[in-house]
This record gives structure tokens, C-alpha cells and sequence, in this order.
């Protein structure tokens, strides 16, 4: 149980591949946009040799997490494909960057500005009440200075109601400080009952005694903060 002072930030980007359908059993009088996708897939991975790194966030990184298709049936060349990508953002690297990083890959693998095309996607659900917000599914990085008053004051509440010193490092995975420090600049950290390792796994627990130490150092902080200590 760490504080946490920043993280990488995130974004979903989805690369669209076009083609040209034909029966399948003359495949060469079409153009298939399956190995388009193939070829830009692969070219996408090696990126991740050349993605800016953080000495404090680590390296940015993006990995293909689906691919679908299109085609008019089982027995033609595929007319369409789409591949989504997971982006992880370190410090120096912004959403302008991380599509071109992606078109420049396409071409590098041998494609045209006509083969694809490359967007952030957005939210669009309907809330509870039916409003819809479109929100671009990009989180900004973000990680609050070593030397902000906030976490010295996090630092010593930690060491008073828990009797030793904190590890003060980094989230490995996304949470909502890209809205509150990330988009607003509002000093964030973070400290949580568990180990992030098991998050989203089989094998997610918390022990017991985390509950009772995060709630007395959330107590510690805010009498803390308030002059209370």
C-alpha cells in the first residue's frame, strides 16, 4: 500500500483499412484489406523500440487489442478491416504524436494515405438520463512534482498513522487523475487498500488490514492538510 503520484497517460485509437472485394477463388482481381491491416499491425508493434521513455513514468507502448473485417461473404476478399489500438502515453509524448507515430508506421509498412485512415475514438453512450456527451477517449499523462507540499504532507501523514515510511512511486495502469490533474492541473496522488498487481486478475484480493490503514492515513492527511496536526 504506496502513494502514487502520477501515471501514463492513455488513449484508443482505431486504424480503418480499405480494399476491394472479388470472389475469392481469383483473389488477385481484388485487394484485400486484411493484409493491409496484417502489415500495419506488425509495423505498429516495432514501435514499441522507439517510444519516448520517462526515467520516472517508463516508456510509452501501444499494442493491437482487436481486429476485425469485412468482407460480402466467407468466399470473397475481405473489402474492409479495422484494427483497435491500446496507447499508453509517457511524459513528452501527446495524443498529435501518437497518430502520427501510427500513420508514419502504416506508410513505412507500404500503404497509402487512400489504404487507411487513423482516428481517437470517442465516447457517445447515453447516460441514466438519456444525455449524450462525446468525450475523445484520450487521457493525458500526468505526475505531481517530487517536490509539491501536497506529498510531503501525504509522506508524513503516511509515517504518523502508520509508524514507517511510504513507497512513493507510480501507477502502472490508468486511473482518474487524467481528469483531475491531467485535463484541470489539480494536484493528484493516490493511495489505495491492495496490490495493483492482482487488479482486473482471477486472483484480485485485498488484505484486511490495508482498510484500516488506508483509512487512517486518509484521516491523517486531511487533519494534516486542515493545520489539525
Amino acid at each position: 500500500m504506496n502513494i502514487y503520484r502520477g501515471h501514463r497517460g492513455r488513449m484508443e485509437i482505431r486504424v480503418t483499412f480499405f480494399g476491394r472485394s472479388c470472389h475469392g477463388s481469383a483473389p488477385e482481381r481484388g485487394d484485400n484489406a486484411i493484409y493491409k491491416a496484417s502489415l500495419a499491425a506488425l509495423a505498429i508493434q516495432k514501435l514499441n523500440g522507439k517510444l519516448k521513455d520517462d526515467p520516472f513514468l517508463g516508456k510509452g507502448t501501444v499494442t493491437v487489442t482487436q481486429i476485425t473485417s469485412s468482407s460480402p461473404s466467407l468466399c470473397a476478399v475481405a473489402d474492409g478491416a479495422t484494427i483497435h489500438l491500446d496507447r499508453r502515453l509517457t511524459l513528452g509524448e501527446t495524443k498529435d504524436s501518437a497518430v502520427a507515430e501510427v500513420r508514419a508506421a502504416a506508410k513505412m509498412a507500404g500503404l497509402v494515405e487512400s489504404d487507411f485512415k487513423v482516428e481517437v475514438l470517442k465516447y457517445a453512450e447515453p447516460a441514466y438520463t438519456g444525455l449524450v456527451y462525446p468525450t475523445e477517449k484520450y487521457y493525458p499523462t500526468w505526475a505531481l512534482p517530487e517536490d509539491s507540499p501536497f506529498l510531503k504532507q501525504a509522506v508524513e501523514a503516511y509515517a504518523g498513522a502508520l509508524g514507517k515510511p511510504p513507497l512513493v512511486d507510480k501507477w502502472t495502469f490508468s486511473t482518474n487523475g487524467i481528469a483531475t490533474a491531467g485535463m484541470h492541473g489539480i494536484p493528484t496522488l493516490g493511495l489505495g487498500p491492495g496490490n495493483e498487481v492482482y487488479a482486473h486478475a482471477p486472483n484480485e484480493h485485498c488484505p484486511v488490514a490495508h482498510l484500516s490503514g488506508a483509512a487512517a492515513f486518509y484521516a491523517a492527511l486531511v487533519a494534516r492538510i486542515n493545520g489539525k496536526v
